[in-house]
C-alpha cells in the first residue's frame, strides 16, 4: 500500500462530503496522483505525528501571546516579530526552530509591531484650485464611461518604491488606463488619464461630454498644481 501524502488526503477530506472518497481517488489516480480509498482511510485513522502535536503545542503558546485574553489585553511580547519571538521562546527553554515560528505566525496572521514608515502618496496643495465634487461619494454607474475613477498607489521594490496609477470605469470595473513611474509626479497620473481616453477612442467609443472623471484632490510634493486633469470632452470631479 503506497503511503499517502498529507496534501492529497487533506484534499480528499475537504471534498469527500460532496463527491465521496472512492470517486475522488479514481480521478486523482487518473491524473497522476494515485491513491486508493483504503490508503486514505488508513491515513485518517493514523494518530497525529510527534511533529504535528509539537506544532499544535507551539501554536497554543503563540496564541497566548498574540491573541487577546479575557480582559481584551495582550502581553508586551505581542509586539515581537518572528525573530524576536523565536529568541523569546528559546530563552523560555522551548526548543523551536525559527522557520517553524515564522510559518505558524504567517499561517495564523500574527505579526509584530513595525516601525516602517507609511508611504504617503498624495499631498493636498492648499494653493491649488480644487474641482467641484460631482460624485458625492456615490460611485455607482448605469452605463460605460459614465464615471471614471483615478488614483495611484505605491509598490515596494528592492530598489525603493514604484508607483502605479489606474483609471477605472466604475460601470464594470474596467481598467481603462494605467501608468507606472518611479516618481510620484502629477504628470504620470495625467498620462494614465490620457491613456484611458486614447483607449476608448481606439475602441470607437470616444469619451463624450457626459463622462465624469473623479480623481484625487491633492498634488504631489514640489508641485504647485492640482493632480486634477481636464479631459477633452469630459467633466472632472474633485474628491
Amino acid at each position: 500500500m503506497r503511503p499517502a501524502t498529507p496534501l492529497i488526503c487533506q484534499f480528499i477530506t475537504d471534498h469527500k462530503d460532496r463527491f465521496g472518497v472512492a470517486p475522488i481517488c479514481r480521478v486523482l489516480t487518473g491524473h497522476g496522483a494515485p491513491i486508493a480509498p483504503r490508503t486514505y482511510w488508513a491515513h485518517v485513522a493514523r494518530p497525529p505525528s510527534k511533529r504535528a502535536l509539537w506544532e499544535v503545542a507551539v501554536t497554543e503558546i503563540l496564541a497566548g501571546v498574540y491573541e487577546p485574553g479575557l480582559d481584551g489585553r495582550r502581553p508586551p511580547e505581542s509586539l515581537y516579530g518572528s525573530l524576536k519571538m523565536w529568541a523569546h521562546l528559546r530563552r523560555q527553554g522551548i526548543p523551536v526552530a525559527r522557520c517553524t515560528v515564522e510559518r505558524l505566525m504567517r499561517a495564523n496572521g500574527w505579526q509584530g509591531a513595525t516601525r516602517a514608515k507609511k508611504v504617503r502618496t498624495t499631498v493636498r496643495d492648499p494653493a491649488a484650485t480644487r474641482a467641484a465634487d460631482l460624485v458625492n461619494r456615490d460611485f455607482a454607474a448605469d452605463r460605460p464611461d459614465q464615471l471614471h475613477v483615478a488614483d495611484f498607489t505605491y509598490v515596494a521594490m528592492v530598489t525603493g518604491f514604484g508607483y502605479t496609477a489606474f483609471v477605472i470605469d466604475a460601470f464594470a470595473g474596467l481598467i481603462a488606463g494605467w501608468e507606472c513611474s518611479t516618481s510620484k509626479e502629477t504628470a504620470f497620473v495625467e498620462r494614465a488619464i490620457r491613456q484611458a481616453a486614447a483607449h476608448r477612442r481606439r475602441q470607437g467609443r470616444p469619451l463624450g461630454g457626459q463622462t465624469i472623471h473623479h480623481s484625487d484632490a491633492g498634488s504631489q510634493p514640489r508641485l504647485n498644481r492640482s493632480s486634477q486633469h481636464r479631459l477633452v470632452g469630459a467633466t472632472v470631479a474633485g474628491r
